[in-house]
């Protein structure tokens, strides 16, 4: 199942600000969260692995089950078929999901407003309305907001907001359109996780 609980405490766990909000701040508070979080230890090789695909994971808020099959399954077949890497594929897809594309493109400021603004329906995907997040898009598909949101106080702040979109997309922001040009491409976005050791723990498990 999709995780649903606190979120500054997944940030808190992995001591980094995973979804960008200042209110997931976790310079305020370092300690683990749990009775005893300040002195958990992490220095096992697995630890340190697991650790690692958890950030990755919670990064993107995906559930263990749904992430897992992407790593395993999806991105390794994909690598294999495409004589690209598992982790070059791995990233591709984990960027090519709809909510994903949504938050590059600057019109979501977290993973969590882009999967909310998804599920209740705001965009079309190539003209047809769309409501699920995972979905996985290719170069020529394009998201735009349904006409009677354009006006809503939400896209008019978010449309305003300066972001740095990866090359792999196009904003329209007048026309409140995304589109894919091409695959992702590695080096334009901090994971803030090795995806090779992620690959590796999936490889030991």
């Amino acid at each position: 199942m999709r995780y649903t609980g606190a979120k500054f405490r997944l940030c808190r766990r992995e001591g980094v600000n995973l979804f960008g909000s200042e209110k997931y701040n976790v310079k305020a508070r370092r300690t683990t969260p749990g009775q005893h979080g300040s002195s958990m230890a992490r220095h096992s090789e697995y630890g340190k692995l697991l650790r690692n695909k958890q950030l990755l994971k919670r990064s993107y808020l995906m559930s263990e089950k749904q992430f897992a099959k992407i790593v395993k399954i999806t991105a390794s077949k994909y690598a294999k078929n495409n004589n690209i890497s598992h982790d070059e594929a791995l990233f591709q897809f984990l960027e090519r999901r709809v909510d994903s594309i949504i938050l590059r493109s600057g019109l979501a400021q977290s993973i969590m407003q882009a999967r909310q603004m998804v599920t209740h329906g705001h965009f079309t995907l190539n003209g047809i309305k769309h409501n699920i997040p995972s979905t996985f898009l290719k170069p020529g598909d394009v998201l735009k907001l349904r006409e009677g949101l354009t006006k809503s106080p939400l896209y008019a702040t978010t449309s305003k907001t300066s972001v740095k979109v990866p090359s792999w997309i196009k904003v329209d922001k007048n026309a409140y359109t995304v589109e894919v040009l091409s695959m992702p491409k590695r080096g334009e976005i901090d994971t803030q996780a090795d995806l090779l050791k992620v690959i590796e723990f999936y490889a030991r498990a």
